[in-house]
Formats: C-alpha cells, structure tokens, sequence
C-alpha cells in the first residue's frame, strides 16, 4: 500500500541532534494494524526527556520518563518511569523501545517500536515536530483532532507541513505559452503543472489563479475567447492530474495584459501565455 512504501523509506538523512530537539507527535502502528487504527504518541526531546501515549477516541494515557541515546543520525530510545496514567479496561501499558531518525526528505521523524516487557509489541512510527509541550493531565479527546489529517497525509504520501510550507514559499511560478491563435497545452509544461497540482493538493487552504492572455492580433472579442479556451485547457489539465475544480479560480484578459510589445514575434509569443498565483 502507498502508506506502508511511505513509510518504510529508506532516504533518511543523518542529522545532528539539534534537528530532533523539541516535541514531536505522532502515530503507533502494531504491526498487523491498519493505519486507521493507529494510537497516539508525544516525544519530548528537550530539557524534559517524556513521552506521552494517549488512546485514541478514550481518555487513557500515560506518561513516562525517557531514556535517550543518539549516534550517527539513529535515535534510540526507551521509556522507563510512569509519571502519570489513567487506565482503560483491558488495556495495558507496555513499555516500549524506539529506533527512529529523522528523514530529512519529508520533515518526518520515523522508525520502528518494540517492546522487551510484552511478547508480539512492535510495529512502526511516524512523527511530525510541533512548537507545543507535553501535557501531565488527562487527555482532552477534542485535542486529538490532528489525528486524522495526520493518517490522511502519511496514506497519500504528504510531507510534513513545515517542509510542504518551504516548498510553497519558494515555489517559483512561470507561464505557459500557446502557439499562434492555439489553445493546446505543450507536452513540455507537463511536468511543471503537475509541480503545481502537488503544492496544492499538499495544503487544504490553498488555491490557484488562471488567468488567459493574448497577443494583439486578432479583434478584442476573439481574444478574450482565445484567452478564456487557454485558461480552461489549463484548468482540464488540473482536473485529470487530481485537483478538484474548486481549487481553481480562472481569469482571462485576452490582449489587455502585454508583458512585452506586439511589434514583433518574439513579443506576440511572450504575450501568448497563461499566468498563474497561489490564492
């Protein structure tokens, strides 16, 4: 499955341990387990060394001290004294050991758990860093509302937020030009549209504005029409490629918003374009 390739990836870079400082929240996965079925955990990586289990949908939880050894990127952890617990029925604490590093490709901390107290525990862990701290008290079921975001984003593949942020601020847009009074979407801007399709389907508030444009010739009626099928042929491209329609917002000027002269070829091609911007 595409979660299970997600998470078993092998492109991790190293890391000193300053990367890994701080709180960091997550999914356990027992093996044998569906993703959906994944309970809750904390790391505190700072000055207080805990974690934090909670159970999904239930107020039990537990929270321990954690013992820490880090070398050449690998992070070995295993937790020892309860702080504090609430106990569910039939459900019990095991203490677990973590083999974790940090994947510098996807901003995810991940490895593996197991545990030495109760036979057949182990399974896989996913992680993302938060700016929170680790909370002593009972567990507020409200709070766990990022849980299912986070499952929907490990499924299909999403980075972490704090690194699908970088990829947008430093997104660099370019227009896509048509040939003369053509509205066919040249095989070579494929690649870079898809680009687009992925920084918006990686942000839940994000959008996108076509806007059609023209060179001159031709009257203003046409043109705007020309420009309007350009920015459409984009939109059709977007759909197929799995953007909804609702994330897409479309313009058209026909031959009222030159970038360059239409005196010469040149200029006419530079204003046979579609632009865009994130909204």
């Amino acid at each position: 499955m595409k979660y299970q390739l997600f998470i078993f990836s092998i492109f991790v870079s190293f890391i000193i341990n300053a990367q890994v400082t701080g709180v960091w929240k997550g999914v356990l996965i027992r093996d044998g387990q569906k993703l959906d079925q994944a309970s809750i955990i904390y790391f505190d990586f700072g000055k207080d060394l805990l974690t934090r289990e909670e159970m999904t949908g239930k107020d039990g939880y537990v929270v321990r001290v954690l013992k820490v050894d880090s070398k050449n990127g690998l992070i070995k952890a295993k937790q020892s004294t309860i702080i504090k617990k609430k106990d569910i029925y039939g459900n019990r604490w095991c203490t677990l050991d973590f083999e974790m590093a940090y994947v510098d490709s996807t901003g995810y901390l991940q490895g593996k758990f197991f545990s030495l107290e109760c036979k057949g525990i182990s399974g896989k862990i996913v992680c993302f860093k938060v700016s929170e701290t680790i909370s002593k008290e009972k567990t507020s079921i409200e709070l766990q509302s990022w849980r299912p975001i986070f499952i929907d984003d490990i499924k299909n593949g999403r980075k972490s937020r704090e690194i699908r942020d970088l990829e947008r601020k430093n997104f660099h847009f370019e227009p896509i030009y048509f040939d003369y009074d053509k509205a066919d979407i040249r095989s070579e801007y494929d690649a870079f549209l898809k680009r687009i399709v992925y920084v918006i389907n990686s942000h839940s508030d994000l959008r996108v504005r076509v806007t059609g444009n023209t060179d001159a010739d031709g009257s203003d009626e046409y043109n705007v029409q020309l420009s309007e099928r350009r920015a459409q042929a984009i939109i059709e491209f977007f759909v197929k490629a799995g953007l909804k329609r609702d994330r897409i917002v479309i313009d058209f000027k026909g031959e009222k918003n030159p970038v360059s002269d239409n005196k010469s070829a040149e200029g006419k091609q530079l204003n046979r374009r579609v632009d865009f911007e994130f909204i």
